[in-house]
């Protein structure tokens, strides 16, 4: 080989080892992921820190691949996260100050996050404004994607309407002679909707109910005196609430005395059971927004979450603990469903979100399907039973399960529509 022809060679095989090494790294760099939950306020204890600890739980146990199959690809696709966490706390015009900080300022390449519906319905068209993957993990109002439509914007975990829904039929199941009921709910989108389609729900199940009252407080309040009274002098058999957090402590602590629980039946969609273990009376209806906690399956992967988190926090792992990590395995698999569809090259957003769209991925809690919202919303099965204190220890009993087609509405049908018109399928 002449001098000449050497050098040339020589050159080339440079630039090819350098251009593989661009892809080699690029096809492996560090993943920024924003985190946001719930770290102070009346929402910290009992979702938000509960979501915090899963997300770190599972992104140390994705970054060294101790999860089970089908998730035992470290990172996402191999690549490494580093998760960035923020306070969710404050109105929601600070939630979109604070996302597009995450974003713009400190570049997280996805966000995962939101315990409360009015900082879901405010941050989703700014998700879409900037064009970031954006996956909901806990809010619960079914207005995300009945209203609008979105590219980057996925929520994993089912709406408020599933709860609801559900919950009216454990209760039309379970007290057939039933005639009066009630509520008390938040006076924001998760508390609204939650009551619309519980009451709704009721009248096409048992047409003779009748809503005795509906009391609608501010968010985190704390204080129901009037409430109460209202709710004692309605003679309701049976008071429903979606009270979640400080709010539905602060409840419960304030009706107990009072006797309300003995005069009628309770009825909880979204309790922090083992935060609340000591003051729920015994054969309370409850329900945990999905097959999660004690209605979680028998399976490997729930037996390691189950197993990780009791070690690392002391604790067993609470709804939005299982909301969390739904979302997060969610996102690794639209991840890596796109780098392969990508040849094994680093997919963009608009790849990541074709991936996540319709997508079905197992979970701790059992079988998530992307199947609503053309695509964007998740549905589950999901449980409801009666509390009973068991030797000091709180258990579920009667528990009856609903498959995910039986409580959600389909494709293309808005909630209260569906509900209205007789839960067609």
């Amino acid at each position: 080989m002449t001098p000449t022809r050497a050098c040339a060679f020589l050159m080339m095989t440079v630039v090819l080892h350098t251009c593989m090494s661009f892809a080699s790294a690029e096809e492996t760099k560090t993943l920024r992921v924003g985190v946001v939950t719930f770290l102070s306020g009346p929402g910290a204890s009992a979702n938000g820190i509960p979501g915090r600890d899963a997300a770190d739980l599972t992104f140390d146990a994705l970054n060294s691949g101790a999860l089970p199959a089908p998730y035992r690809t470290k990172g996402f696709g191999g690549n490494p996260i580093e998760w960035v966490m923020i306070d969710e706390a404050g109105p929601a015009s600070i939630s979109v100050t604070e996302y597009r900080n995450l974003v713009q300022r400190r570049g997280v390449d996805i966000v995962i996050g939101y315990i409360s519906s009015a900082n879901c319905l405010a941050v989703a068209p700014v998700a879409e404004e900037l064009r970031t993957l954006t996956v909901f993990f806990d809010c619960g109002t079914s207005r995300v994607f009945e209203e609008s439509t979105y590219r980057y914007v996925f929520r994993t975990a089912s709406h408020a309407t599933m709860d609801s829904v559900a919950a009216a039929k454990y209760v039309t199941e379970s007290l057939p002679t039933l005639a009066r009921i009630a509520g008390i709910n938040q006076n924001y989108a998760w508390g609204q909707d939650s009551w619309r389609d519980f009451a709704a729900s009721m009248k096409v199940l048992a047409p003779q109910i009748e809503v005795a009252t509906s009391q609608l407080p501010k968010l985190f309040v704390g204080q129901y005196g009037a409430e109460i009274s209202a709710l004692l002098a309605s003679n309701a058999e049976l008071i429903h609430t979606s009270f979640w957090g400080g709010d539905l402590q602060a409840f419960l602590l304030q009706a107990v005395p009072r006797d309300l629980f003995k005069r009628s039946h309770l009825l909880l969609t979204a309790p922090d059971i083992h935060k609340l273990w000591g003051q729920i009376p015994d054969g309370t209806i409850v329900g945990l927004r999905g097959p999660h906690s004690v209605f979680a399956p028998d399976s490997e992967l729930n037996r390691w979450f189950k197993n990780a988190y009791e070690r690392r926090y002391g604790a067993a792992p609470l709804y939005p603990a299982y909301h969390m990590v739904q979302a997060i395995l969610g996102t690794k698999a639209a991840y890596e469903k796109a780098k392969s569809a990508n040849g094994g090259r680093a997919p963009d957003q608009d790849q990541i979100a074709a991936a996540f769209q319709r997508l079905t991925f197992e979970t701790p809690s059992g079988i998530t399907k992307m199947a609503l919202g053309n695509g964007h919303q998740g549905i589950q099965g999901t449980a409801y039973g009666l509390s009973k204190m068991v030797d000091g220890k709180l258990t579920i009993t009667n528990v009856r399960r609903y498959l995910a087609e039986e409580v959600n509405p389909p494709e293309g049908m808005k909630s209260e529509e569906w509900i209205r018109s007789g839960f067609p399928r």
